[in-house]
Order: C-alpha cells, then sequence, then structure tokens
C-alpha cells in the first residue's frame, strides 16, 4: 500500500488543532482550567508556542498515516472514516493514557474530562480534514 501524504492537509489539520485548543482553553473554558490546574499565570513564553504548534504538526502527521492504514483496514473513507478512526484512536491510547497519568497525579477528574473532551474533538476535527482532503490517503 502506498501512502500518500498531502503536507498541505497536514499543515491545516495542525492549525486547526492549535485553534481549538486556544478557543477551547481560553476562550471557553479558560477558567475553569485554571482552577482545575491551579496554574493562575497564563503566559506562556515564545518557544513554548512553537513547541506546541510542532506537536501538532507531528500528531497530524501520525493521525494520517493511521487513518490511512485504519481507514484501509476498516474499509471506509471520508468523514465517517476519519471520525471513526479519531475515535478508537482517542480511546486507545488519549484517553487510556491519560486516565493512567490522572489516576497516578491525583488531578481532580474534571480536568481528566476537560482535557479528554478537547483532544476527542480536535482529534476527530483533524481526522476530518485529512479523511475529505482531495488526493491525502492511498493510492
Amino acid at each position: 500500500m502506498e501512502v500518500h501524504v498531502n503536507y498541505l492537509a497536514v499543515v491545516v489539520a495542525a492549525v486547526a488543532n492549535y485553534i481549538i485548543a486556544a478557543i477551547w482553553y481560553a476562550a471557553i473554558f479558560g477558567k475553569l482550567w485554571q482552577r482545575l490546574t491551579g496554574i493562575t499565570d497564563m503566559k506562556p513564553k515564545p518557544v513554548n508556542m512553537v513547541l506546541v504548534f510542532i506537536s501538532s504538526f507531528l500528531m497530524a502527521y501520525v493521525l494520517d498515516h493511521s487513518l490511512v492504514f485504519g481507514n484501509a483496514y476498516l474499509k471506509t473513507s471520508g468523514v465517517q472514516g476519519g471520525l471513526m478512526g479519531a475515535f478508537f484512536l482517542w480511546l486507545g491510547f488519549v484517553a487510556t493514557v491519560t486516565l493512567c497519568t490522572k489516576l497516578y497525579e491525583k488531578k481532580p477528574w474534571g480536568l481528566w474530562l476537560l482535557d479528554n473532551a478537547f483532544w476527542l474533538i480536535s482529534m476527530m476535527v483533524m481526522a476530518t480534514i485529512l479523511s475529505v482532503w482531495p488526493g491525502n490517503m492511498t493510492a
């Protein structure tokens, strides 16, 4: 199976993740997130913002490949394939790993729910972008 990666689609998905995070953690749930984490000074350093974008790009790139193989295996494509792939990747990797972290760090359940709702929504948006982007899947 040959995998075609459209890097523009990956960049758009990464930017979407970045925008969703800004809206989620600043505009909508900023005060709640600060209360749950105990962080009161939310002024990230520029280098941290760059690292966040790089990690978003890397996640979009890996998500793209995971969707290709998952969609081929499940014989799905388009929005349905993207949403299904994102859900199972979130459930199998993000939700379980963050649950283990939550249990050890003894952070509030509300923080785990807030973060995981963000990741589920963001991954579904990214996966939809990647799944419907023309020329961005298998040959």
